[in-house]
């Protein structure tokens, strides 16, 4: 049964698959093992970014395609909900209309841009999905009569799904069920169920074609696969994925504007988390989303801590305030590509490999 849910695709690394099973399990208990608002916060953006991540590490690290037009359909997928339920009203029937349509603007879009631009090669492709990408963020901040402009759309959500919403009187394990806490459930649902999803897609034998076209595209032509069709696909199946990535920050959020849906910073963040998870698995897109965010979320408060802990040498507390946040996050970044070249599931991997052998 396991296998069939994970398509034959094993962690190959007891460590790797201690860690993959701590995640889910920490993941399903988070409301439970991390009361407050923040842990819970950071808990669903790591399951929406995983979504994220392992759409675009379809397209990266399984097609060998490098597109910068990804948050694009993460954008679409959150405005799709957020147009909807403003129009429709907090409804399920408006949530529904809204993803419905956001997937068929993304498959359009994504087949459109797939056919006319994927005949192109790398660096060209990429800069024609930058270009587009930020033509579609400027026509959301432009739209404002549906978008909500620069300002963004708040909206709400079915009563489900609202924070006053509280089914239980009394609280369960220490507490509250409320609808923010029914919220995060439906969202890690619906996030293991995608991530499934693309298991089975990339250990598929359509799968394993877009890996023999990531290695030498010419000579999986040759053998009389067509190029063309399963990079389209594959950019396709991965905007899909995206769109529902969206739909579920819309969802957790209940707002939505450029910055922050179709932001550029979100499309860097995607590229850092697949190099550190490692590029060509899934399993590292949950790996890499976790350790980022965590360490973007949480590593201002440890870098406080330092500062006040070492206030008796002025150099090292200033060196540690936590304004340097950034430069201490890409120190870690550059740590992590360097003792892990190939991601912390690559590296994971390899070791399992030498010791077998």
């Amino acid at each position: 049964m396991l296998n069939r849910l994970i398509s034959n695709d094993h962690p190959r690394s007891k460590i790797l698959a201690a860690i993959l099973l701590a995640l889910l399990v920490g993941l399903a208990l988070a409301p439970f093992l991390f009361p407050g608002v923040k842990a819970l916060n950071v808990a669903a953006k790591v399951l929406i970014f995983v979504v994220l991540v392992a759409s675009f590490d379809l397209l990266l690290g399984y097609t060998g395609i490098v597109s910068f037009a990804h948050t694009m359909f993460f954008g679409i997928g959150a405005y799709g909900v957020a147009i909807a339920t403003t129009r429709m009203g907090g409804t399920w029937g408006a949530l529904a209309v809204g993803i419905v349509c956001a997937l068929g603007i993304s498959l359009l879009l994504s087949l459109a841009v797939g056919l006319f631009s994927l005949r192109v090669r790398a660096i060209f492709f990429a800069m024609i999905t930058l270009a587009v990408a930020t033509a579609f963020q400027t026509l959301a901040s432009q739209l404002s009569e549906w978008t909500g402009g620069e300002d963004g759309l708040t909206f709400k959500m079915p009563m489900w799904l609202s924070p006053s919403f509280e089914p239980f009187e009394n609280e369960v394990l220490g507490v509250l069920i409320d609808g923010k806490i029914i919220t995060y459930y439906l969202l890690f649902v619906v996030a293991v169920v995608l991530v499934l999803a693309l298991l089975r897609i990339v250990n598929s034998p359509f799968g394993r074609v877009l890996q023999a076209i990531r290695e030498n595209e010419f000579r999986a032509e040759a053998i009389g696969y067509r190029v063309v069709v399963y990079r389209t696909t594959s950019s396709v199946l991965s905007a899909l994925f995206a769109t529902m990535a969206g739909a579920m920050l819309a969802v957790w959020l209940r707002y939505n504007g450029p910055d922050t849906s179709l932001s550029f910073e979100i499309m860097m963040d995607c590229l850092l988390i697949v190099v550190i998870g490692g590029m060509g698995t899934i399993y590292g897109s949950a790996i890499g989303a976790v350790l980022f965010l965590v360490a973007q979320s949480y590593l201002q408060d440890l870098l406080r801590l330092g500062s006040e802990a070492a206030s008796a040498l002025p150099w090292l507390s200033a060196l540690l305030s936590p304004d340097r946040w950034l430069l201490w996050l890409g120190v870690l970044f550059v740590l992590s590509v360097y003792y892990f070249p190939t991601g912390v599931v690559g590296r994971l991997r390899a070791a399992a490999a030498r010791r077998t052998a």
